[in-house]
């Protein structure tokens, strides 16, 4: 009898050390895939030349509203947020805001599913469906272009810089560019200065990974549930 009960005990140490391991790992994991599945918070990821508030990013680094972006020349960066992907290209400095980037100079490729925006000075490209929208906005030297890869953007602009005027008096225009089309304009305040009918030859180089990232965190979640509680059930004795 007691040969039986050692031989069961060493059949199930193996499996409760297997057990353990995987919600080690899954407690790693999770906080840190989860953190990109609010829209108030986003993940970094670079491969140096990165700036993250005037430090050197680290290879994946939490960002929140506010937190402030730049990239070097020939570096480039990713910012994986809740159902949006944006790749912010070589000498970009960009905000990040809750489901905003605030662009003050270089190029960001958008793909999103949750209709980011980017904001240039008195002007914002919205996507005008939660279909996946795929679109670049481009600041150089004042020089504002956004191009409409997949579905279209609209822009949003302002007849004047923030502050200039009373927010009652400031007014509001838009134009929208079609998918296959881009708008450009020499002033941040100014309307669309022309919209053009040429189809962007070369389409946005975002990487999509957070499309599968949530069906991992799911999974992996589920997972270390049921192996997790069957060594510590909830009851009332222990919570």
């Amino acid at each position: 009898m007691g040969d039986c009960l050692l031989e069961q005990h060493n059949l199930e140490r193996p499996n409760l050390e297997w057990r353990n391991l995987i919600c080690g790992m899954m407690i790693v994991v999770l906080p840190v895939s989860l953190m990109a599945q609010s829209s108030d918070r986003a993940l970094l990821h670079s491969e140096g030349g990165t700036w993250l508030n005037k430090s050197s990013a680290l290879p994946s680094s939490a960002i929140f509203p506010d937190d402030y972006i730049q990239t070097a020349a020939d570096h480039s960066a990713r910012i994986d947020a809740d159902g949006s992907s944006v790749a912010i290209l070589p000498e970009t400095n960009v905000q990040f805001q809750d489901n905003e980037l605030v662009l003050d100079h270089g190029r960001l490729q958008v793909n999103t599913v949750r209709r980011m925006k980017v904001q240039v000075g008195c002007m914002t490209v919205v996507p005008t469906t939660l279909d996946r929208t795929q679109y670049d906005v481009m600041d150089v030297n004042g020089n504002v272009k956004v191009i409409a890869y997949k579905h279209d953007v609209k822009i949003q602009y302002r007849n004047s810089r923030a502050g200039e005027v009373k927010a009652k008096d400031v007014k509001f225009s838009e134009v929208i560019v079609r998918e296959g089309e881009h708008a450009s304009r020499n002033d941040h305040c100014g309307g669309a200065d022309y919209v053009t009918n040429q189809v962007a030859a070369k389409g946005p180089i975002v990487n999509t990974l957070w499309a599968d990232g949530g069906g991992v965190v799911a999974v992996g979640a589920i997972l270390c549930y049921a192996l997790c509680r069957e060594d510590n059930p909830i009851s009332a004795a222990q919570p």
